[in-house]
């Protein structure tokens, strides 16, 4: 049936209606939802700035070199620091670094080379992913009853660096899983074309190009134990005194800062937000780090 000469006209202006009708919800609904975002990231970086003012200010006034060197004060006391506290945290955190580093790698090494697609591979990730999400306070409970609890309940450094561990590993075994396949294919096809063994393509070629990635996922998984606390308290507790035996309580920046911050004690409350300010500013330096190298390797040098 042939459409006449005057509907066909009358066609395209209801076509053009509907398109600018459409248009017009469109541009409506967009410009709604940038709206929503923008709210909702200006509402998220306040808070954020918020926060960071109080713990500066707060925090500014106790920054000394008494804080770290000398040990935390006792009750009522003046002057003091937390130089046992940083000591403390940095050999749990060094030896959580060391223990879960090496099998975190050796495990997602595994998972991209060996692994694969197979169903034990898939088993494996989806049991790192539950680890990786897991609360650090079970972790810490768990490590209390495999450690602590078998050593008569005496608490140790040593205990609360496994805790420690047990948070990097699924870190470092994720990264390192997600780095090694992002290689090239070609890479791998051209060393073993070679006749170079699958140890040293892994060592030599992978391990070089995804190095990089590794490494940011270790400083991560350091920026993000440098701050946990409720593992600790299970398992390392804390010590008021400087303490270099691993097999005894140590102390720790979070744990103090968990002890201090509730106390009615107005230098113990400073020493608690000059702690926070501190640990605040490590792990800003550590993520600018870790960002800052993951860059480096992406951008071509000239």
């Amino acid at each position: 049936m042939a459409v006449s000469g005057s509907a066909r006209p009358q066609r395209q202006a209801a076509t053009t209606q509907f398109a600018e009708r459409l248009y017009r919800r469109r541009r409506l609904s967009n410009a709604i939802a940038l709206t929503l975002s923008c709210a909702a990231a200006a509402f998220g970086l306040i808070f954020l700035f918020w926060i960071l003012w109080t713990t500066v200010s707060k925090g500014i006034g106790g920054i000394s070199w008494a804080l770290f060197t000398q040990p935390t004060p006792p009750p009522m006391a003046e002057g003091g620091g937390l130089g046992n506290a940083f000591f403390g945290s940095m050999v749990m955190c060094v030896l959580a670094i060391v223990i879960g580093t090496p099998l975190g790698i050796a495990a997602g090494t595994w998972l991209s080379e060996y692994a694969g697609a197979r169903k034990l591979g898939t088993v494996v990730r989806f049991v790192n992913d539950i680890l990786l999400s897991a609360p650090s306070i079970v972790l810490g409970l768990f490590v209390y009853t495999l450690v602590v609890a078998q050593m008569g309940g005496s608490f140790s450094a040593l205990a609360g660096a496994l805790a420690l561990a047990f948070i990097v590993l699924p870190v470092v075994v994720r990264t390192t899983d997600e780095m090694l396949r992002l290689v090239p294919t070609q890479m791998r096809e051209a060393a073993l074309s070679l006749g170079v063994p699958q140890w040293k393509v892994i060592t030599q070629v992978l391990y070089r190009g995804a190095s990089a990635g590794i490494v940011t996922g270790v400083l991560l998984a350091l920026a993000r134990i440098s701050g946990e606390t409720a593992p600790l308290l299970f398992t390392a507790f804390g010590n008021q005194y400087w303490s270099t035996d691993l097999m005894r309580p140590m102390a720790s920046v979070p744990v103090v800062m968990y002890q201090y911050a509730g106390s009615p004690y107005e230098s113990w409350q400073l020493l608690a937000w000059s702690g926070a300010l501190v640990l605040t500013t490590f792990v800003l330096l550590i993520s600018l780090a870790a960002r800052a190298l993951l860059l480096r390797n992406r951008v071509p040098n000239d």
